[in-house]
């Protein structure tokens, strides 16, 4: 037995499973989509550094800060208005940005070290004792703070001029 559909009836679905498909598209979770485009910024960053294009590599790192700083504005609007799961959410990505931002700083102050650039490799590491404050970024200043002073045995004058 074969089963006649009206005419167009084909044509309708097929622009329906469209639509449905591209909704869902649209619909994709925000969260997700900031976690991607950090993920590109920290991928980015890295690449950069491995070119030697330093410049490119500090902008790349300025804009998941800046994403962080959007993101603690959003946390603080929904806080006061509710919605307290997307809220977590949000939260949980702004911190993982700080803490990424913060680990890239000290990723370059390692790279100025091994590139024999002392003074960069300083402000770097100073850049996340300076900006990094609040109390879960503690681990990062210590671990800047331990860089600065390994920083002066590297880049300390040798007193043998053969070494």
């Amino acid at each position: 037995m074969k089963i006649l559909l009206p005419y167009g009836f084909s044509h309708a679905v097929g622009a329906l499973s469209l639509f449905v498909f591209l909704l869902s598209g649209c619909a994709q979770d925000q969260y997700q989509r900031r976690a991607d485009v950090m993920k590109d910024h920290v991928e980015n960053f890295y690449s950069h550094l491995k070119a030697n294009r330093v410049g490119s590599a500090v902008h790349e790192n300025e804009q998941i800060e800046l994403m962080a700083d959007q993101m603690a504005d959003t946390v603080k609007k929904r806080g006061r208005m509710g919605g307290l799961g997307q809220v977590e959410r949000e939260f949980a990505l702004m911190k993982t940005a700080r803490e990424t931002s913060a680990q890239n700083w000290i990723a370059l102050g390692q790279y100025f070290t091994l590139k024999q650039q002392p003074d960069r490799a300083r402000a770097s590491y100073q850049r996340v004792i300076d900006t990094y404050t609040n109390p879960t970024e503690q681990a990062y200043r210590e671990q800047a703070a331990r860089a600065l002073k390994d920083l002066d045995i590297v880049s300390a004058p040798s007193p043998d001029p053969t070494h």
